[in-house]
């Protein structure tokens, strides 16, 4: 969580820059901007829970299923975007990363299964410290969702004139 969450935080912050920088709002515009914040919310429900929650079968699973929802959400978005604006290969390098942070936070998080055969979700027994919680949530709100919002309210605002940005 020390390492894994906070790469992946500035890899969404990154991603966010260049999305800025290549001025979306006037290629792939708002749909794509929505489809950024779709999977804010899938990987953030699962960072949550993995944060939130007793590590288990029913943990693992879930955390399985939100990546592979995120999976097919990009595979979706890209399909989107491709034909609209050009994604430069600093991008493409962010996008990796961001697609296999989840992975790698899952498999550590496998690492430390008990192996009880627990399948119910319930809250951890030792919760993390209310200052950490506070952290982590503060610096995705300043670091992630606010220029996610920044992202959207400037392509609401600047309708996308087509074809492909160099």
């Amino acid at each position: 969580m020390y390492v894994v969450l906070p790469l992946w935080i500035v890899a969404g912050l990154i991603d966010w820059w260049c999305h800025r920088h290549t001025r979306i709002e006037l290629t792939s515009g708002y749909r794509e901007s929505a489809f950024h914040l779709v999977m804010f919310i899938q990987t953030g429900l699962g960072a949550l829970a993995a944060m939130l929650l007793q590590i288990n079968l029913g943990l693992l699973a879930l955390l399985a299923f939100l990546f592979f929802l995120h999976e097919l959400t990009t595979w979706l978005e890209l399909r989107f975007v491709i034909e609209r604006r050009q994604i430069n290969p600093f991008e493409q390098m962010i996008h990796s990363f961001m697609e296999l942070l989840p992975l790698v936070a899952i498999l550590l998080l496998a690492g430390l299964y008990d192996g009880s055969g627990a399948w119910n979700l319930q809250l951890k027994t030792e919760p993390l410290l209310a200052m950490h919680l506070a952290v982590i949530l503060l610096a995705v709100t300043f670091l992630n969702l606010v220029p996610l919002l920044e992202e959207a309210w400037r392509c609401r605002h600047h309708p996308p004139r087509g074809g492909t940005q160099n």
